[in-house]
């Protein structure tokens, strides 16, 4: 049987603006891996050390204190991103809707758990799997750069934040004991609170803070290599940029 060829990788050069898209709504695809992901990446940052968090997170095009699409996040205040955070607000976000696991290599690690052996690839049922798999990896990742907001503590907004971070990560017996326990250990917590996940346990805490991320720009990379930045920006910005290009030294 010939073997599921790989398509090659490309690259592209990224230190700069690439692809550049700029509009008033956040990309189609950049919204459903928000809204279908589980987890993301949150790197902070202090004067010298970068710090990455797996994190819960809530994604929502706008909520009532804010007209434009924000991420919610819950932090424990002696964490070392809450302190990271405190000294520099400025954060990077990755967030992807591609399965992870490792599949197997043409020269196998016999060290390697969990991974099927070259022969279980074999077999047309296996291909068919494999190609499924490969085409949901062939998607993206999205990058999100922008400033984090420590929501003020017994604010109205801080209560709405945690009400809706919590609905949407609840998950109760439809959540894998497997997936409980990352839940808890990313909290610092082994104690589950019965019916929600553990959830309310990192949420619902008096002494828990609330961040949020406006979702304002970022970067869209696929698997290939190929890559896009995008900007949100109202008409009236959009009208204003344009403005200020066709300027010479502050005429226009």
């Amino acid at each position: 049987m010939t073997e599921v060829q790989q398509p090659p990788l490309n690259w592209e050069a990224s230190a700069t603006a690439t692809h550049p898209q700029v509009s008033t709504s956040l990309p189609p695809e950049v919204d459903t891996c928000l809204k279908n992901a589980r987890f993301l990446h949150l790197a902070t940052c202090d004067a010298l050390h970068p710090h990455v968090s797996l994190m819960n997170y809530t994604y929502l095009p706008s909520t009532p204190f804010d007209p434009n699409p924000v991420i919610i996040m819950t932090t424990n205040p002696s964490s070392k991103k809450t302190l990271n955070l405190i000294q520099n607000p400025r954060v990077s976000l990755l967030v992807h809707d591609w399965v992870s696991h490792r599949p197997p290599t043409r020269n196998p690690d016999p060290t390697r758990e969990g991974s099927p052996p070259p022969q279980a690839t074999r077999s047309s049922l296996a291909t068919l799997l494999l190609n499924i798999n490969t085409s949901a990896l062939s998607s993206i990742s999205a990058t999100i750069n922008g400033t984090a907001r420590m929501v003020e503590q017994g604010s109205e907004e801080e209560a709405w934040c945690k009400e809706r971070h919590l609905e949407n990560n609840t998950f109760g017996d439809q959540q894998a004991p497997g997936e409980q326990r990352l839940f808890r250990a990313m909290q610092g917590s082994d104690s589950p609170t019965e019916g929600d996940g553990g959830a309310s346990c990192f949420i619902e805490g008096e002494e828990v803070r609330v961040v949020l991320v406006g979702v304002k720009e970022g970067r869209i990379a696929d698997w290939k290599g190929g890559v896009k930045d995008w900007v949100i920006m109202s008409t009236d910005e959009q009208e204003g940029e344009r403005g200020r290009q066709g300027m010479v030294n502050g005429v226009a």
